[in-house]
C-alpha cells in the first residue's frame, strides 16, 4: 500500500510530461507534411 504513494504521483507525473511533449511537438509543426499533399498527387496506388 506504500508503494501506490509514491507510484501514483510518479505516473501522474510521466503523463504530464508526455501530454506537455506532445503538445509542444504539435503547435512547433512537428507533425505537418507540406510536401507530402503535392508529392501524393503524383502517384498512383493502383
Amino acid at each position: 500500500m506504500d508503494s501506490l504513494l509514491i507510484l501514483v504521483p510518479v505516473a501522474l507525473l510521466l503523463g504530464l510530461m508526455a501530454l506537455a511533449a506532445f503538445l509542444w511537438a504539435l503547435r512547433h509543426g512537428q507533425f505537418d507534411d507540406p510536401d507530402g499533399s503535392a508529392s501524393r498527387i503524383l502517384f498512383d496506388d493502383d
